[in-house]
C-alpha cells in the first residue's frame, strides 16, 4: 500500500452546560460534565493522507499552511493515532471550515472530531462511537461532543476510558435553531486551551463545578421534555457562571464585546414581548441565540437589525461526524 487517505465531516457544537477547566490537561479530562447541541449546516471538512513517502506531517487550514503551535498540536494528536495503530507514516492534513475559526464557535471541536474520524479510518483503526469520542477529546475537549449527533452529554468519567460523549436525543427530537450573532469574527486573543488552564485560579470555579450535576440534570430533563422555559433558565445561568469564572481568573479573561452585553440584556426583553429566545456564549464574544424553529424567522429579523451584529449564522440541530462519500469529496 503506497498511501491511505480519508475525508470526514463534523459539525461544531454549542454547549448548553459548559466545559471549562481540566482535571488532567494532557488527556483533557474535564473538571465537570457538559451538554451540547450539534450545529447543522456549519461544518469542518478534513482530508488526511498517510504515506511512507512523507518525511514530515503538514497541515493546511482554509487553504493556508499552518506552522508553530497549531501544527505541533495536530502532530501530537497524530502521534497518538499512529501509536494506537502501530504505524509510523507521516501525514498531510487539509481542513476547511464554512464558519469563522477561533471566534467561539467551537472550530476546534469540529476540526478534531473530523480529524479523529478521518485519521482513524485512513490508518485502519476500527473505532466505535465511544472510542472516536475519546480520541477526539484528546485533541480538543469539546470535540468529543461533535462525534455523536443531535443533543449530546459528555460524561466526566473517572479517567480516560470512560470520559466520552453520548447522545441524549437525536436531531429530530426537538426542532431548535441556533442563531450565532457574529460581533467579532477574528481569532480571539486567548484560546480555550490557555483559558482552561486558568480556570482553577478563579475563586468561583470550585462552586461552579460543585453545582454542575444539578444544572446537567435540569438541562437533560428540559431537552427530553422539550421544555424551552426550563432550558432558557439553565443555559443562561450556566453561560453567566462560566464567564464569571473567566472574568475572575488570574489574569482575567474578558471575551465579551459591547454588542455581546447589549444582546444579553435585550433577549430577556424579547421574551417578555412573547419571543422564545435564550442566549449562551462559549469562549468568545459571539452570542448564540437558541429558539424553537417556529420563532427562528423573528429572531433572525431582530438580529439582522441589531447594532454591532456583523452577520448571523443559522444552524438547526446537526448530525454526527461522518465519512464523506465519493460524491461529496
Amino acid at each position: 500500500m503506497s498511501s491511505s487517505q480519508a475525508t470526514a465531516i463534523a459539525h461544531p457544537n454549542i454547549a448548553f452546560i459548559k466545559y471549562w477547566g481540566n482535571r488532567d490537561s494532557l488527556l483533557r479530562l474535564p473538571a465537570n460534565g457538559s451538554i451540547s447541541m450539534n450545529l447543522g449546516g456549519l461544518e469542518t471538512r478534513t482530508t488526511i493522507e498517510f504515506s511512507p513517502e512523507f518525511s514530515i506531517d503538514t497541515l493546511v487550514i482554509n487553504l493556508q499552511p499552518v506552522y508553530g503551535a497549531g501544527l505541533e498540536r495536530v502532530v501530537s494528536f497524530l502521534d497518538r493515532v499512529r501509536g494506537m495503530a502501530g504505524q509510523t507514516w507521516r501525514a498531510h492534513v487539509s481542513s476547511n471550515n464554512n464558519f469563522p475559526t477561533g471566534a467561539g464557535i467551537a472550530s476546534s471541536a469540529a476540526a478534531f472530531a473530523a480529524l479523529s474520524l478521518a485519521a482513524s479510518h485512513a490508518i485502519g483503526l476500527n473505532l466505535d462511537e465511544a472510542g472516536l469520542s475519546r480520541l477526539a477529546r484528546t485533541g480538543s475537549g469539546s470535540a468529543c461532543r461533535s462525534v455523536p449527533g443531535g443533543f449530546v452529554e459528555w460524561k466526566t468519567g473517572s479517567g480516560d476510558a470512560d470520559s466520552y460523549a453520548v447522545r441524549i436525543a437525536p436531531p429530530q427530537h426537538w426542532a431548535l435553531v441556533d442563531h450565532v450573532a457574529i460581533v467579532r469574527a477574528v481569532n480571539k486573543p486567548v484560546g480555550s486551551t490557555e483559558g482552561h488552564a486558568l480556570a482553577g485560579t478563579s475563586p468561583l470555579q470550585a462552586a461552579r463545578v460543585a453545582d454542575t450535576l444539578r444544572r446537567i440534570e435540569i438541562c437533560r430533563d428540559a431537552i427530553l421534555n422539550r421544555d424551552f422555559s426550563a432550558l432558557t433558565r439553565i443555559i443562561e445561568q450556566d453561560s453567566n457562571l462560566m464567564h464569571a469564572v473567566m472574568m475572575t481568573s488570574q489574569p482575567a479573561l474578558f471575551y465579551w464585546e459591547p454588542a455581546s452585553i447589549a444582546l444579553m440584556k435585550s433577549i430577556p426583553v424579547w421574551r417578555q414581548e412573547g419571543l422564545n429566545a435564550a442566549y449562551t456564549l462559549d469562549a468568545g464574544p459571539n452570542v448564540h441565540i437558541i429558539s424553537p424553529a417556529q420563532d427562528s424567522a423573528a429572531v433572525q429579523e431582530r438580529l439582522n437589525a441589531f447594532p454591532g451584529v456583523k452577520s448571523v449564522l443559522v444552524a438547526p440541530v446537526g448530525g454526527p461526524a461522518r465519512l464523506a462519500s465519493g460524491a461529496e469529496e
